[in-house]
């Protein structure tokens, strides 16, 4: 099979698809590998790295995209990405697309096999090739929050861990899952107080056993979030349903009601939030202000670590491209449920119910279409 590797053209996005050893695994398994020129750079990975492992360089996104069977990206398509996009080709990516209806029908019209990357799961419901960018996001979310709380960034002026004789800040987390759990990590290393909303008793038990009573656990409901919500310094939006968008549980006259100068960061925001006042926001222009409540809904916050990013992802995602490569789509999808669970779009069918759910659209059941 002839795999690309296109340079990520998101705004700040860093982290690239493939590493060499992964280039050298599946030239050795018979496959050619394209790269665009200077699409490993950001993650600290050259074009001659990949010349050695056997991949060939190209010179434009547009031949590459010419050139392979199978897309192998980071992030979801732009729109200068749609025009280069065929049909029956695979696309391997995070897609996002509940979120996002132009991107849906882009990738409906183009008829191309979309899989992405967050709605591949396994039958106990984990999500693999996600997992490791939530562990990121969600440590990154209280480094930047704590940041962001600085008065010379317009925050508080509060020290998230205190000094004795001081208050600590107070964080508060919607959502125990990967993400969330990994904020709490940190804000409790950090010494902050932590409260963490989830609708799951057996993990808020989980949570309340690991971090031996170090965290408040509370259960997700309107009375509970609207009682300790406007007391966060910080407030971490992790909510996350496989494939559909996020919830909305914090409501706006929630996030007006906290204190000036305090922090929101929605991790979710690439699933559409779940925090109402929160709209999508880029490292170039990461924040905005609301009631004097500052907002950081980076969609793509792993990014800024590029080079942990890169490697935690793709340990995670290569196992799917070289079953791929080696199977072809349709007996790789047979034998992988999970993977079967990633394939969103195929033959310009929605095949993800989430995401057609999400807009109203017909869903069309894999096994109609394999």
């Amino acid at each position: 099979m002839r795999i690309g590797v296109p340079k990520e053209i998101k705004d700040h996005e860093y982290r690239v698809g493939i590493v060499p050893s992964g280039v050298k695994a599946l030239v050795d398994a018979g496959h050619k590998v394209y790269i665009e020129k200077g699409a490993g750079i950001g993650s600290g990975i050259t074009d001659s790295d990949y010349r050695i492992a056997g991949a060939k360089i190209v010179q434009s996104a547009k031949e590459l995209y010419a050139s392979s069977e199978m897309v192998v990206k980071v992030k979801e398509p732009l729109p200068a990405e749609y025009l280069f996009l065929k049909e029956s080709q695979i696309l391997l990516t995070f897609l996002h697309l509940a979120s996002d209806i132009n991107l849906t029908q882009a990738m409906v019209d183009k008829k191309i096999i979309a899989i992405a990357y967050e709605t591949i799961q396994l039958n106990n419901g984990t999500l693999p090739l996600l997992t490791p960018m939530s562990e990121i996001a969600g440590k990154m979310s209280i480094q930047i929050g704590a940041s962001y709380l600085q008065k010379d960034k317009g925050g508080r002026g509060i020290l998230l861990g205190g000094v004795p004789g001081v208050k600590p800040g107070t964080v508060v987390i919607i959502g125990g899952g990967v993400a969330g759990i990994n904020a709490a990590k940190i804000a409790v290393g950090l010494g902050a107080e932590v409260i963490v909303f989830d609708i799951n008793l057996e993990r808020l038990t989980y949570l309340d056993d690991i971090f031996k009573g170090r965290i408040i656990t509370l259960m997700s409901n309107s009375e509970n979030i609207e009682k300790f919500v406007i007391y966060a310094d910080i407030l971490v939006g992790a909510v996350l349903i496989p494939g559909a968008r996020a919830p909305v549980l914090v409501k706006k006259h929630l996030v007006t009601q906290m204190k000036p100068g305090s922090v929101v960061v929605d991790v979710s925001v690439d699933q559409g939030g779940c925090i109402e006042t929160c709209r999508p926001t880029t490292h170039s222009n990461p924040v905005f202000d609301v009631k004097g409540v500052i907002h950081y809904c980076v969609t793509n916050i792993p990014a800024a670590v590029s080079r942990t990013s890169t490697f935690a992802l793709t340990n995670v995602t290569f196992p799917y491209v070289l079953k791929i490569a080696n199977r072809g789509v349709n007996q790789a999808a047979a034998i992988d449920e999970a993977l079967a669970r990633g394939i969103n779009v195929l033959k310009g069918k929605i095949t993800h119910a989430a995401v057609a759910e999400s807009f109203r659209l017909k869903y069309e059941p894999l096994k109609n279409l394999l």
